[in-house]
């Protein structure tokens, strides 16, 4: 039995056919992430919820879309955010890797803003978090400032001290990419570390380090489909059943049994979302 905690269903025209292929490949539960192509779609997701059992939704305002997150469609996501089968707020966080991306201040205020909606409704959130470290030379210029290739790291930290940890709520780091110091501080904040198919990479040395080590209460795995399709299928569109090919990599790097990463990793997500549990 896996999960799939992070993926974004409405990008499919055959959804039947995508849902069909992950029960086969044994994922018998869904995380579909409500962010749409911007705010005025964010209600996919959740629409998708209600009509399979084995979908949750979250909602969300994405930081590339934080330039629309003004007091409508706040309002909108916190109403969609009370509905029992949305289960938490997100994609939310900070990108600081396109150049066409929100000004910082911008993506900055988005985030708070969302945060303190999830707070009110005790809901946990779900991190998107890119640094400009791989960026244009333009786009690390505008982000990155003195700061250097970790700022998008540290302002997120820094955001998550001050606005988040007071709540005692937990959350995900989404496709966690970041290096061992950021794992340790998002697991001291409460967070749980969600690893996509990027961890097969070759050159993800530093993520799998940090997959290695994380404490195995506080592991997740996603596909973040249909993107970072996992080894070997990179180069072909991805697809939630491709979860147990992320599983048995993580299970490979930490030398256990893939059985015993499926049973942890579906353990963590219930316990960090109580009301998909059996």
């Amino acid at each position: 039995m896996l999960i799939d905690s992070h993926c974004h269903l409405d990008d499919y025209p055959d959804l039947p056919a995508v849902l069909a292929s992950a029960h086969a490949a044994g994922v018998t539960q869904l995380l579909a992430i409500g962010i749409g192509d911007g705010p005025s779609t964010m209600h996919r997701a959740l629409d998708l919820a209600h009509a399979h059992k084995e979908v949750f939704a979250s909602a969300g305002i994405h930081p590339q879309e934080a330039h629309h997150a003004n007091r409508e469609n706040l309002t909108k996501l916190a109403r969609l955010a009370t509905d029992p089968r949305c289960i938490a707020i997100g994609e939310i966080g900070l990108d600081y890797y396109h150049l066409e991306n929100p000004e910082i201040r911008i993506q900055q205020a988005a985030f708070i803003a969302q945060m303190e909606i999830a707070a009110s409704l005790h809901k946990p959130i779900i991190i998107h978090c890119r640094t400009a470290e791989l960026a244009t030379t333009a786009a690390k210029h505008k982000f990155d400032g003195i700061q250097g290739p970790n700022a998008a790291w540290d302002d997120l930290l820094r955001l998550l001290s001050a606005y988040w940890a007071n709540t005692g709520l937990p959350g995900i780091m989404h496709c966690f990419s970041g290096n061992q110091d950021q794992a340790d501080a998002s697991i001291a904040a409460g967070f749980y570390l969600s690893f996509a198919g990027n961890l097969t990479y070759p050159k993800s040395t530093v993520i799998q380090a940090a997959a290695k080590s994380a404490p195995s209460d506080r592991i997740l795995v996603e596909t973040d489909a249909p993107f970072l399709t996992p080894i070997p299928l990179r180069g072909q569109p991805n697809e939630p059943a491709n979860v147990a090919l992320t599983a048995q990599f993580l299970a490979n790097l930490r030398h256990t049994s893939f059985k015993e990463i499926a049973a942890q990793t579906t353990a963590n997500f219930h316990d960090l979302f109580p009301t998909t549990g059996p």
